[in-house]
């Protein structure tokens, strides 16, 4: 049988009847550019973004193309954002919190202190407002963002000397991400906002006198145990930052249905799978770091009483001045009092008696 003949001649019952499968809609071949944050040498953050660029790749059968750029190559990694709003790169994977100077309101699309864990933040993201209260916000910058991972509930970092009281806060140079800066600075701390692949010189001359960044398997690889010994917990400041994808709100736009399905399938899968890996990693490495010397400490309950009584006064400040800040902490705020009343019955209680437990 003549295939042309076929297709010619036949309405597309009888195409389909006859086994033949035109392409009703060839897709345009695209390429992007995206640019990380991150360095390449964090195979677990940086990571996402190949991941989410490879599902792409494969969805579209080849037509769609994303390469990733770590941070340096493109822009620096605090630049991606001004990047993805003036078209210089088609999208970016970062870190909200990195851009709070511009508004506070970016760190609630990450972590603030004292705020949801990761799960939590799914669900709001996901099932709550979340997402639509940030897109909101997020398209003052010409931008929609899509989440791309998260690294569940961080480490408190690497110190150069032992915190025991409150007063060992004050003057202590510490790089910490984010909005969690304002907090330390309010406690007589010296916050840094340092890139990932600048604070091991950082530490190790001592123009810092402690670092935060995610948990083991990172930290790890960066080599902070080698020039800070005390590790405390728990990062207060990010019980479940969320990592996400900002697109270029035009570019995002111009694609077909099927690529923006596309890409929101592609970014749910790297969500899901960043996490996994540090849930995976994170134990095997935090061995290895206390059997290489590592201390491990509990901030001592004072910093943290004194760190969650200055976080709440700093929301009530912002809200009263901040009109987006208001109407996005105001929803999160009451997510966060019901998710921690439900997982006080359920998640928090069967989590200590498993820990208790000699398995």
């Amino acid at each position: 049988m003549d295939r042309r003949s076929v297709l010619k001649n036949a309405g597309i019952a009888g195409v389909l009847a006859a086994g033949v499968a035109p392409a009703v809609h060839a897709q345009a071949t695209i390429r992007w550019r995206l640019a990380s944050s991150f360095p390449k040498s964090l195979d677990t953050i940086y990571g996402a973004a190949e991941v989410f660029s490879q599902q792409v790749k494969a969805m579209s059968g080849g037509k769609f193309e994303i390469s990733v750029h770590a941070a340096g190559e493109l822009m620096p990694a605090f630049g991606v954002v001004d990047g993805v709003e003036k078209g210089t790169v088609d999208m970016c994977h970062t870190v909200p919190y990195y851009f709070f100077g511009k508004d506070e309101t970016f760190a609630i699309g990450a972590a603030i202190p004292f705020g949801l864990n990761s799960r939590q933040m799914s669900a709001w993201m996901y099932e709550g407002n979340g997402l639509k209260l940030m897109r909101e916000f997020y398209a003052k910058y010409s931008m929609i963002n899509f989440p791309g991972g998260n690294t569940g509930a961080q480490m408190g970092g690497w110190f150069r000397k032992e915190l025991k009281t409150l007063a060992d806060v004050k003057g202590l140079k510490f790089r910490i991400g984010g909005f969690a800066g304002r907090i330390i600075e309010r406690m007589g701390g010296v916050p840094q906002n340092i890139p990932g692949g600048e604070i091991y010189q950082a530490l190790e001359k001592g123009t810092i006198d402690a670092a935060e960044w995610v948990g083991p398997y990172d930290d790890q690889k960066l080599g902070f145990n080698k020039v800070a010994p005390f590790y405390y917990y728990p990062g207060w400041w990010e019980g479940g930052p969320q990592v996400d994808f900002f697109i270029n709100q035009k570019q995002f736009n111009a694609l077909p249905a099927e690529y923006k399905a596309i890409v929101e399938a592609a970014s749910s899968h790297a969500h899901v799978d960043m996490q996994a890996k540090y849930d995976a990693r994170n134990p095997a490495a935090l061995k290895q770091l206390v059997g290489s010397g590592a201390k491990l400490r509990p901030f001592p309950n004072d910093i943290m009483n004194q760190a969650f009584k200055v976080s709440m006064q700093v929301y009530d400040e912002l809200s009263a001045k901040n009109e987006s800040w208001k109407k996005v902490y105001a929803d999160y705020a009451k997510f966060r009092a019901d998710q921690n009343l439900w997982f006080r019955f359920t998640e928090a209680t069967f989590d200590r008696f498993m820990q208790a437990q000699k398995l």
